[in-house]
């Protein structure tokens, strides 16, 4: 309770530090390097659909006998037992039995579509609907670049790739633990992670879910960013909770979704599947235990608050039967993939699933080959939140600086992709075609003049030299430009603006919290 009056006491004094630091804040932003964001994705061209009706009904009819016959385990929550109790489900012990048509029910209060609130109004995205919104690698313990190999990850990588996000044109969301700074005590970390990327960063992100009172650090320190009531009435935060598949939701992932649903912060209530291992090695049966557990998990949000947001989430990947080992960008993925968009779509849901997805332990060929394979069929899959978009190596073990460059920068193409057509008058280029005429060119046609800075995305990392000037530049590939272009984001960066007293009780709240407890690295 202390702490609560502590963080009340720390607005306050936020508030009137900002009345006088106003003035500051407005000369900061006169000066600030701005870095252009592009607006989240709002597509114009179809999704693609592998189920058809007959088979979408067998998966959503097996996904409630599942639930009603076989049930789901909610481990060390009582009070979660006693929710669903009261609501009409058949619990016994930990195992909880939801009649047929009853977590549908419950879902439908779950809002279609949302806004996730930036300190940047300008960079707020819509979740849901026609709309893709990319975000960062989440997760891994290690990180990798050129220069320092592979190594555990320590809090400046953390900001440093905080960084690099809120530079990254194409990336619309700073996302959360974009790697685990191993170099803080676990019990602190998660403060220097929000504090990383409420002040050196004006996009959307994530808040921590390692432990329910570390949810509540997330809502009190984004309480100070925006204010306790627009907090209370907006949703400022997407967390991920994952669903300990198959069939399990433990109390620390539940607990923290208690947290944010009743406080109106998003949750992706996404099952972790490793195929084979985790769920059964076919598609249409994956699916089924896809749609149960997003069907409990979501359900179980909606009692905690009628009208929480919730984003259906799929993480899957399938599995080499030789080693064990997880496998990326292969067509049984793209599969659930596809089908989990059609189920998401019509539970009237948010679509989280994708990413730059690869194995490999470099950023080379296979990284490239899987990735692309993996952000391709996201975009056509209809997710909404595509979480490790860019940055992720070694089956999300590791975090690499320069993979992160060239995704991010490889985000474009999907941006343009989503786009569409265009069949307006200059879409149809009628004019320059008249101009030009039999064997001419159209280079310096009018129609060409007027949009040839706009017309073809442009990569802003690849080499498209000719060979020679390649050779003489020193025969650089794609991991060294890309570490050329690390250093010179990092060289360039300068924090956006950000209210002087808003900041100083960030940092309050963060130091008062540290010492309120010792290090524990367990």
């Amino acid at each position: 309770m202390a702490q609560e009056n502590g963080s009340g006491d720390g607005r306050a004094a936020a508030g009137r530090r900002a009345r006088s630091g106003g003035g500051a804040a407005r000369r900061a932003e006169r000066t600030a390097v701005h870095f252009e964001t592009a607006r989240f994705i709002e597509r114009n061209i179809p999704n693609f659909e592998v189920l058809n009706e007959e088979a979408l009904q067998i998966i959503e009819y097996n996904a409630e006998t599942v639930l009603e016959e076989i049930g789901v385990n909610f481990v060390e929550n009582p009070a979660a037992l006693e929710r669903w109790k009261a609501a009409g489900a058949d619990v016994r012990g930990e195992r909880v039995r939801i009649p047929r048509g009853l977590a549908r029910q419950l879902c439908a209060t779950a809002p279609g579509s949302f806004t996730q609130h930036a300190r940047n109004p300008a960079k707020n995205v819509e979740i849901g609907g026609k709309g893709l919104v990319l975000a960062p690698v989440y997760g891994p313990p290690f990180v990798r670049d050129q220069a320092g190999g592979r190594r555990y990850a320590t809090i400046e990588d953390f900001r440093n790739f905080v960084k690099l996000g809120y530079m990254s044109k194409w990336l619309h969301h700073s996302g959360g633990t974009v790697c685990e700074p191993t170099d803080i005590a676990v019990n602190k970390r998660h403060l220097d992670m929000l504090l990383a990327h409420m002040t050196l960063s004006d996009k959307p992100y994530m808040g921590s879910v390692t432990e329910p009172v570390r949810a509540t650090d997330s809502v009190e320190m984004s309480k100070i960013l925006f204010g306790a009531d627009f907090v209370d009435q907006n949703t400022v935060m997407t967390s991920l909770i994952n669903i300990n598949s198959p069939l399990t939701f433990d109390s620390t992932m539940m607990g923290a979704l208690e947290v944010y649903s009743a406080a109106n912060q998003a949750a992706i209530i996404s099952p972790f599947i490793v195929g084979g291992a985790m769920a059964p090695v076919t598609v249409a049966g994956t699916l089924t235990q896809v749609l149960a557990e997003v069907l409990a998990g979501v359900a179980y949000s909606q009692l905690i608050r009628q009208g929480a947001p919730v984003i259906f989430g799929a993480f899957v990947t399938s599995i080499d039967m030789n080693s064990g080992a997880p496998t990326f960008g292969t067509p049984e993925a793209a599969h659930i993939t596809y089908g989990a968009g059609q189920l998401a779509r019509r539970l009237g849901l948010p679509y989280r699933s994708g990413g730059g997805f690869c194995g490999s332990k470099l950023p080379d060929a296979q990284a490239g080959y899987e990735s692309a394979n993996s952000l391709n069929m996201a975009l056509l899959a209809g997710v909404n939140f595509m979480l490790h978009a860019c940055g992720w190596l070694e089956g999300g073990l590791v975090s690499s600086y320069e993979k992160f460059v060239l995704d991010a920068d490889q985000l474009g193409c999907l941006h343009q992709l989503a786009k569409g057509i265009s069949l307006d008058a200059n879409g149809q280029g009628m004019d320059a075609i008249r101009e030009v005429g039999p064997g001419g060119h159209y280079l310096g046609c009018a129609h060409t003049q007027a949009n040839f800075k706009s017309a073809f995305w442009r990569t802003e990392v690849l080499d498209y030299k000719p060979f020679e000037t390649w050779e003489e530049e020193g025969g650089r590939d794609s991991a060294t430009l890309a570490a050329a272009r690390v250093k010179k984001m990092l060289g360039d960066y300068q924090q956006p603006a950000i209210d002087p007293g808003v900041n100083e009780a960030l940092a309050e709240y963060v130091a008062k919290k540290k010492a309120s407890m010792p290090d524990a690295f367990g």
